[in-house]
């Protein structure tokens, strides 16, 4: 039998768990919802607590299907989603929900930091500006608004650190998700103690840094009767799952990029040298040497969500891309913005609301769809000409999320960017990505060369249309007026 890995991604809405052989092929996967809650304007927070029992509860879901042994699980591989702040004690023991990457509650701390530090200081140092999405300012909100929470607080602890910490009992934190930390020198990779001590914090807050495919622990007597495993199966740090769902994709070279199509969007462009651009966010790769210049957006699946949710009726995702296209491109003049929870990148403007431009009597549901599809895929147009001003040019995107699996979403994203799109196995390629940290830490892998060579294998290639590339210059050019038309009167109460 060959040997098994175990890929956990803890996502905004639900936790993903896969098993895989050492060729990347999925033996059992399963995933469990969990709430997000939002207990004032602006805020947006999660139980660390209901993750872990999603968590179990999958685990125990893929391990009772058949093919899938416990005993052939050689390592565990942990991801998730960013800009998380845990504060946990010295026991582990959670202390408060935490803010998620959709939380700005602390964005008058920001602007007060900015003013005080100088953003240009900060973005020195973390190669990312000093925004309420990222974890330093949660940090900060911690020490200001509970005092009481922050001095109790043992280490903060990010999502994946979170689900490693009750598999093994030690507290991590991983190399990729330390753009979040301001105090993080992104070219250095260590911490800067001066930045930290004028931000009124200490690096001490932070547990140890590990590589994302260093082996952290191994799962604990308590573990393996939670969740199934065995005890002593060798647990990695894991990392973001952007990054992961990159390596996953199989981006691990510098020039490669991958496009996000999960509840969120984006872009991960990877490169061999800190190339930071203040609208944009700059991270390590999970894969060591490397760096991700990113795009990430609120607008992604979760868009098209909410409209099959709000006016879809009992269409299913399929039969909504159906009505979408019939449609020709550009929607006839609907335009979407997809800024549902604010923007994040390239605008950073928490106050940006979702908009539809252009409806008369004429227009059906099915521009309205496709004014979604096409809205995002401007989202991501708008990220890449933002990274393009870096001097990095991308010539083909490698897919991944349950977007992708839609022909006409990727065709359209295709056609607006002008970039061929290669489609690898979607639906898996953020555990996948966990997955390989873990085989390589644990050795099923000789590098990354290997472990991308035996299990990542592009499914689809989809090339522009130059016919629709002339009808979405123009609409993109509509899409960018739109937002900067309108920005003004998004903060109006």
């Amino acid at each position: 039998m060959k040997r098994q890995l175990l890929g956990i991604d803890i996502g905004t809405s639900a936790c993903k768990v896969a098993v895989f052989d050492e060729d990347g092929k999925v033996l059992a996967q399963a995933n469990r919802p969990y709430h997000v809650y939002y207990p004032q304007s602006g805020w947006a927070e999660q139980d660390a607590e209901e993750w872990w029992e999603a968590v179990c509860d999958a685990v125990r879901a893929v391990l009772s299907e058949d093919g899938v042994n416990a005993e052939q699980i050689k390592g565990i591989g942990v991801d998730g989603q960013s800009w998380s702040a845990i504060p946990v004690d010295e026991s582990g023991n959670v202390l408060h929900n935490t803010p998620i990457w959709m939380d700005t509650r602390a964005r008058h701390i920001c602007e007060r930091v900015r003013k005080e530090i100088g953003a240009d200081e900060i973005f020195r140092v973390a190669g990312n500006d000093f925004l309420p999405s990222y974890v330093t300012p949660k940090l900060l909100w911690f020490k200001e608004e509970r005092p009481e929470i922050f001095r109790k607080t043992h280490k903060f602890l990010q999502s994946n650190s979170y689900l490693v910490m009750k598999l093994t009992g030690e507290m991590s934190q991983d190399y990729s998700q330390c753009y979040g930390v301001h105090f993080f020198h992104m070219e250095k990779l260590a911490y800067d103690t001066a930045l930290a001590e004028k931000l009124g914090l200490s690096p001490d807050l932070m547990p140890k840094l590990y590589g994302c495919d260093e082996i952290v622990g191994s799962v604990t007597k308590e573990a393996a009767e939670k969740t199934g495993l065995k005890a002593g199966t060798p647990v990695v740090a894991g990392g973001l799952d952007a990054a992961c769902g990159a390596l996953g994709a199989g981006v691990y070279r510098a020039g490669e990029t991958q496009e996000q199509g999960g509840q969120a969007g984006g872009m991960s462009i990877c490169t061999d040298k800190a190339l930071a651009h203040k609208a944009l966010i700059l991270g390590t790769h999970v894969v060591p040497g490397r760096w991700l210049l990113q795009g990430g957006t609120v607008g992604g699946g979760g868009a098209l969500k909410w409209f099959r949710q709000e006016l879809g009726g009992d269409l299913s995702f399929d039969e909504l891309t159906e009505e979408a296209a019939g449609i020709t491109p550009g929607s006839d003049g609907v335009i979407f913005l997809p800024y549902m929870a604010g923007e994040r990148s390239p605008v950073w403007n928490p106050d940006a609301k979702g908009v539809f431009y252009g409806l008369s009597y004429d227009k059906t549901r099915g521009h309205m769809i496709r004014a979604v599809l096409e809205g995002v895929a401007f989202s991501l147009e708008h990220n890449l000409r933002t990274a393009a001003q870096t001097g990095i040019c991308v010539d083909s995107l490698n897919a991944m999320g349950g977007a992708s699996n839609s022909v006409l979403w990727t065709q359209i994203k295709a056609d607006v960017t002008g970039k061929t799109i290669r489609v690898p196995s979607s639906d898996t390629a953020t555990t996948l990505g966990a997955a390989i940290l873990a085989g390589i830490g644990c050795g099923v892998y000789g590098g990354y060369d290997e472990a991308v060579g035996r299990t990542i294998r592009i499914t689809r290639v989809q090339e522009p249309n130059p016919d629709n590339r002339a009808v979405y210059d123009r609409a993109m050019e509509l899409y960018l007026q739109l937002y900067e038309d309108l920005k003004g009167t998004f903060s109006r109460d």
